[in-house]
């Protein structure tokens, strides 16, 4: 069952047992794949894919699974697949990017 949408609260990420939920704005045709910083209740997300037919969001999945320690299967995407506005489920990840540790 998909978590709701306010599943994070105020911030754009939480914990849902060993999965994290991440709410994200993306920025596609970006010049480089990059994260960014938080905007409210979402995490920036910059990647170099064009947005068509949700190939800029398995761009973006592709570019996260490494950072996070996880196999690309682990990242589900819960909704936005074709907008900028999404949420991502990664189940167990490793290892956490830095923008995490400075909240």
């Amino acid at each position: 069952m998909a978590a709701p949408r306010n599943a994070t609260g105020d911030t754009f990420f939480a914990w849902d047992g060993d999965v994290l939920v991440l709410n994200i704005l993306g920025k596609p045709a970006a010049s480089r794949d990059a994260i960014g910083k938080p905007k409210g209740t979402q995490l920036k997300i910059s990647v170099t894919a064009a947005p068509k037919n949700g190939k800029a969001t398995d761009h973006m999945v592709r570019f996260l699974a490494p950072l996070f320690g996880v196999a690309v299967a682990d990242i589900e995407v819960v909704f936005g697949q074709e907008s900028v506005h999404k949420q991502l489920r990664i189940k167990a990840p490793k290892k956490l990017p830095a923008v995490f540790t400075s909240v």
